[in-house]
């Protein structure tokens, strides 16, 4: 009988170990993602984030008016509290410099709906962020980048029925790169799906929408009743 193989004890041990440091965000391609996958991420959340939507996109503006950090290479992230938060990359393909979704990307579309649509997720909002890599001009990758989170949220909200007061969207460009040490790489147009935050239930069992631009947490608004 032939010898079985046996794995070394150090890559025994790194596989455990990268099991533990699993990041809270996740990338599949359009073939492999899961509807179950994803509700499973994005049910991560720990603490409520406060990240003020309308303020984190004036960030973005801000910084390319003031022409900060101009080399795409190795740039810090617009916001690295963002990262912290339960995430979902998807590769959404769109029509070149348009906010148009291609027919193709429909079908993970509509994977992204049924995890939010999941009863684990039901009582939570998202942010979908929207990105590019790093070329072209700065300022209309920002502009392109929001255009494109809005009609993802559209889509998810016409289409497929998702409330719209549990999605908000947010365009960042090329100012929360997914890979800094590459900037044009492709990975960086992928949008992102974010948990924020447990929706306010109010008086009748409705759901009270966030605010415009404002992703207050749950926790400080029942505080403040």
């Amino acid at each position: 009988m032939p010898r079985r193989s046996q794995t070394p004890r150090c890559l025994l041990s790194l596989a455990a170990g990268l099991m533990v440091i699993m990041p809270t965000s996740m990338a599949w391609s359009q073939e492999t993602i899961t509807s179950e996958a994803m509700a499973t991420t994005l049910s991560g959340l720990e603490t409520p984030s406060d990240l003020e939507v309308a303020e984190l996109r004036q960030q973005a503006a801000d910084r390319i008016k003031a022409k900060a950090d101009g080399i795409a290479l190795k740039r810090p992230p617009l916001s690295p509290a963002l990262r912290k938060l339960p995430t979902v990359n998807v590769d959404i393909q769109f029509n070149p410099d348009t906010p148009v979704i291609r027919p193709e990307s429909y079908q993970t579309l509509g994977r992204i709906a049924d995890a939010l649509s999941s009863p684990a997720l039901l009582s939570f909002t998202f942010l979908i962020v929207g990105r590019t890599e790093a070329t072209g001009r700065r300022e209309v990758n920002l502009a392109l980048s929001h255009r494109r989170a809005e009609s993802i949220r559209d889509v998810l909200v016409t289409t497929f029925k998702v409330s719209p007061k549990r999605v908000l969207a947010v365009g960042l460009g090329e100012e929360q790169l997914q890979d800094a040490n590459n900037p044009k790489a492709p990975v960086n147009q992928q949008a992102e799906i974010v948990t924020l935050r447990e929706v306010v239930q109010v008086a009748g069992g409705s759901v009270k929408p966030p605010e415009a631009g404002h992703a207050k947490s749950a926790t400080s608004r029942k505080a403040g009743k």
